[in-house]
């Protein structure tokens, strides 16, 4: 017969015992809840030129968390933009947000891309920065001066030199201006053309440069830096073909989870985040 010690004994190990089963299941239940919902989460890649967006694409992920949308941005960051359209092309990425119309189409002229527009995010300026000057007018005759060597921001730095008043174009409203389209060279300055990501550190050696902002950005220099800049007119019809935008494959452009993240881009701490790090307004599609 059990002594009341061996009972008690007994009765403190089923306790034990209950203690510990409690616990396994409490953890296989949180396991098989992380499961489920990992097994809902959808991935969506990203591509981007540079890092001078992340921190508006980390409040993209904030707002879809809140929203409980379970979906998971993944990224993936290129040196050039024409890469980044190979592997969108080739499905590599869901979707893409570094450039602009102007640059897209120039893209699907060029290589028969099926790409489509879901959305608009910002204009990044494209302004005139200099190590050496401090004012447009102290340029001389004979200083090299660095632009993009692809067409569509050749044309828009050759459309920043006429407004600075450095050159003067024949039509300065023509989409995509080349050099030829100069009419007049008032402050002799030498125009070349370079690797748009290579301008900042062309500065060093040039008298000035215009590159895109991200570029800007990735060197650790704000655009508050240029000492030129055009004035961006959000209503005005110009600079429409320059407005960044969010690009997917036309067979995915109805995709529902492409517009929960188009919508989440389109909320007020990007906004916020975008005038903080580029002082530039949101745009929306």
């Amino acid at each position: 017969m059990a002594t009341k010690k061996q009972i008690k004994a007994k009765h403190q190990l089923f306790a034990l015992l209950g203690a510990i089963l409690v616990v396994v299941l409490v953890v296989a239940g949180i396991s098989i809840y992380r499961n489920v919902k990992a097994s809902k989460e959808e991935t969506v890649t990203v591509g981007l030129v540079g890092n001078s967006d992340d921190a508006e694409w980390r409040d993209v992920q904030a707002q879809l968390d809140r929203e409980h949308a379970n979906i998971r941005l993944k990224y993936k960051t290129f040196q050039d933009g024409i890469y980044a359209n190979q592997a969108l092309a080739n499905h590599e990425l869901d979707i893409t947000a570094f450039q602009h119309y102007a640059y897209l189409h120039q893209e699907e002229k060029e290589k028969g891309y099926k790409f489509t527009p879901i959305g608009e995010t910002y204009i990044s300026p494209l302004n005139l920065y200099s190590q050496k000057y401090k004012r447009v007018k102290d340029f001389k005759a004979g200083d090299k001066v660095a632009i993009p060597n692809n067409a569509t921001n050749l044309g828009r730095a050759l459309k920043v030199l006429d407004s600075a008043g450095l050159i003067t174009l024949k039509d300065n409203t023509k989409a995509d201006p080349t050099t030829d389209d100069i009419a007049s060279n008032p402050s002799g300055i030498d125009i070349e053309l370079n690797d748009p990501a290579s301008i900042i550190n062309l500065l060093p050696d040039y008298a000035g440069g215009i590159t895109n902002t991200n570029f800007i950005v990735d060197a650790g220099k704000k655009p508050e830096d240029a000492i030129y800049a055009p004035k961006l007119k959000p209503d005005d019809a110009s600079f429409k073909p320059y407005v960044n935008i969010i690009v997917a494959n036309t067979n995915d452009k109805d995709s529902r989870t492409f517009r929960k993240i188009v919508d989440a881009y389109h909320t007020q701490a990007v906004a916020k985040q975008l005038i903080k790090d580029h002082n530039i307004p949101m745009f929306k599609y």
